[in-house]
C-alpha cells in the first residue's frame, strides 16, 4: 500500500505551490504515511477535505504538527505563517452564507500559500443593493473569486461591473434544479460577461490555485517592469 504513494516534492520548484492532499477517500493508514513522510522530509502540505471524524481519530502526535479547520475541512501540516504580508489583493466574495465553507476553501488555501484575502460575505443578487455597496471597493482587486449556487448569477454580475479576473466558483448550494451546483457550473460556462474563468463545483482549492497563479503572473510582471522590460504594447 506504500508504494501507491508518491509525493511531489519538486512541485514548487515548476509551480510555485506545492502539493495539496485530498484527503477524501484516502484511509487512515494512508494519511498517516503521507504526513510522516512530509515530516522526515522536513516539508510542508495542505490538506483538503479532511472530514472533523477523520482528524478526530489521527494519532495526538499528527493531530498537535496540524492547524485544522472543520468549515472548509482543511489543515495544515507543518505549516509557519508567513511573517509579513502585503495587503490584500485577491477578494473572496460570496453570494451567501451558505457557501461559507466552499469561500472557507479558498481562502484558508490563499493563507496557506502566503497571499493574503478579503473577504466578502453575502453580496448575493437577491439583494443586490449589498453588492452595489461594495463595488466600488471590489473593483480595487485585481483578482477575485466569486463564490455562487443556487442560479450563480454573481460572477456573471460582477463580470459586468469590475475589471479584475474573476474566477467563478459554482457551488452545491441550492434546491431541485440546482442540481448540486450543475446550474450554477452551466450558468457560469455560459455567462456573456467576457473573459469569466471557471472551475469545478465546490472545488475552492482549484479557485485558490488559480487565484495564486494569477497573482504570482501579476508580480512578475510589476517585477520586469521595475526592471525596465519592455511591455507587450512596447514591443
Amino acid at each position: 500500500m506504500n508504494d501507491d504513494i508518491r509525493l511531489d516534492f519538486q512541485r514548487p520548484e515548476r509551480l510555485g505551490l506545492d502539493e495539496a492532499i485530498l484527503c477524501a477517500r484516502k484511509s487512515d493508514t494512508q494519511l498517516a504515511t503521507i504526513m510522516d513522510r512530509v515530516l522526515e522530509h522536513g516539508s510542508r502540505c495542505l490538506m483538503t477535505r479532511l472530514d472533523p471524524e477523520v482528524f478526530a481519530r489521527m494519532a495526538p502526535t499528527y493531530r498537535r504538527r496540524l492547524d485544522y479547520d472543520p468549515v472548509s475541512r482543511t489543515a495544515y501540516l507543518n505549516w509557519i505563517p508567513a511573517a509579513e504580508l502585503e495587503p490584500p489583493r485577491i477578494a473572496v466574495a460570496s453570494a451567501g452564507s451558505s457557501d461559507l465553507p466552499q469561500a472557507a476553501e479558498v481562502m484558508r488555501t490563499l493563507t496557506y500559500l502566503g497571499a493574503s484575502t478579503k473577504q466578502f460575505i453575502d453580496i448575493g443578487v437577491a439583494g443586490l443593493w449589498r453588492l452595489m455597496e461594495r463595488v466600488e471597493e471590489l473593483r480595487t482587486f485585481p483578482v477575485i473569486v466569486a463564490v455562487a449556487g443556487m442560479d450563480g448569477a454573481l460572477p456573471s454580475v460582477l463580470g459586468g461591473l469590475v475589471p479584475g479576473v474573476i474566477i467563478c466558483l459554482p457551488t452545491s448550494t441550492g434546491y431541485g434544479i440546482s442540481n448540486g451546483g450543475e446550474t450554477a457550473l452551466h450558468a457560469a460556462l455560459a455567462s456573456c460577461a467576457p473573459g469569466l474563468t471557471v472551475v469545478n463545483i465546490d472545488n475552492g482549492y482549484g479557485a485558490a490555485c488559480a487565484a495564486f497563479r494569477t497573482l504570482n503572473m501579476i508580480r512578475l510582471a510589476a517585477a520586469n517592469a521595475d526592471e525596465g522590460w519592455p511591455s507587450p504594447s512596447q514591443k
